[in-house]
């Protein structure tokens, strides 16, 4: 084995990180199969060491000395075996170099296949790891290109460029090529054949981060994001509480002069956002999601997580809202059925 070998070894471990010991024990992986199926031996009878400070590599073939041979590909009979060495025995172990320029052959091509296969697993084990630590944060990119026969655009970020889907997008936002981009990680999926790190802007984790980024005392956990239903793109409901009777939790979501929920909803591509005050009590929680609308309770069954709510008859439309949102949102947001029913 050429000693240039082992010196792209050391640059690979240098650049990539990758171990040296890691690539040699793929490579010895791969030549050993090789070696098997062309010479038709178990890959127990098979062994490759490597010499690094001759630089060099050695292949060979293990036989036991048996009294009577069977399988000739990886036994000898005494008789030959001593014709090697006199001091061979029964139960003895015979190693034969392999053909090197065969071996030279195998090994140039597994070598190829295992250090770019070893490179790519190494690269791709740690870009994962990486978005793992970024699972549930906001990170910015830049739209790489749009493929919109796919229905999808790739963004850049740390220099890798990644695929968003056109169901991860927020509704109507038609991003293009250069546009900076703040994305969600959403979630990061380990397979044995393909990975995937998904990116969102449509989910509500990303309306979560946008509170923990402009909002400090989400941050620093004065105030709480309690629950939030979201229809992208079109209207949100978030509610929040204040564990300070000091601090005004809707109050700080919406910052001095509107400063921090505008810079929320400038993210959002003009969604609407609609801040809400969480109560432990079911009554005034439900009253309060249902707003701008105002209602009364009539009925409500905590244990089957439903309610009747009267709505004076001028106020039926706003309640309910265009298409039902209104109500669909607030019955994500509070986890209750509700019923509504004109004064």
């Amino acid at each position: 084995m050429k000693s240039e070998f082992y010196d792209a070894l050391e640059l690979i471990q240098k650049e990539k990180g990758i171990p040296k010991e890691y690539m040699l024990e793929k490579i010895k992986a791969g030549i050993v199969s090789s070696i098997r199926r062309d010479k038709q031996v178990p890959a127990d009878n098979v062994d490759v060491t490597f010499d690094e400070s001759f630089k060099t590599m050695r292949v060979f073939i293990k036989k036991n000395v048996v009294e009577e041979v069977t399988f000739p590909a990886i036994e000898l009979s005494l008789e030959q075996a001593q014709q090697i060495n006199p001091s061979y025995q029964i139960g003895d172990v015979v190693e034969f170099d392999c053909d090197t320029a065969s071996v030279g052959r195998i090994a140039a091509k597994v070598g190829k296949n295992v250090i770019i296969q070893a490179i790519n697993e190494a690269v791709n084990g740690s870009l994962l790891q990486e978005f793992e630590e970024m699972k549930g944060t906001i990170i910015t990119g830049v739209v790489s290109r749009v493929d919109e026969r796919g229905k999808c655009i790739y963004v850049e970020i740390k220099e890798y460029e990644m695929q968003m889907f056109e169901k991860d997008l927020i509704p109507g936002e038609k991003p293009k090529d250069g546009d900076r981009l703040k994305v969600c990680v959403s979630d990061v999926k380990r397979g044995s054949k393909s990975q995937e790190i998904v990116l969102s802007r449509s989910n509500t984790e990303f309306l979560r981060c946008l509170f923990e980024i402009e909002v400090p005392e989400i941050a620093d956990g004065t105030v709480e994001i309690k629950a939030i239903s979201r229809e992208a793109g079109s209207r949100s409901k978030v509610a929040v509480v204040s564990h300070d009777e000091n601090v005004d939790a809707i109050g700080s979501c919406i910052g001095p002069k509107q400063a921090r929920i505008s810079a929320i909803i400038s993210n959002l591509s003009g969604e609407r956002v609609d801040l809400i005050k969480y109560s432990d009590n079911p009554e005034e929680f439900v009253i309060a999601a249902l707003s701008p609308a105002s209602v009364r309770i009539s009925e409500i069954d905590v244990e089957a997580k439903s309610c009747k709510v009267v709505v004076p008859a001028d106020q039926l439309s706003l309640a309910i809202g265009k298409t039902g949102q209104n109500v669909r949102l607030a019955a994500r947001l509070t986890g209750y059925r509700i019923d509504i029913i004109a004064e």
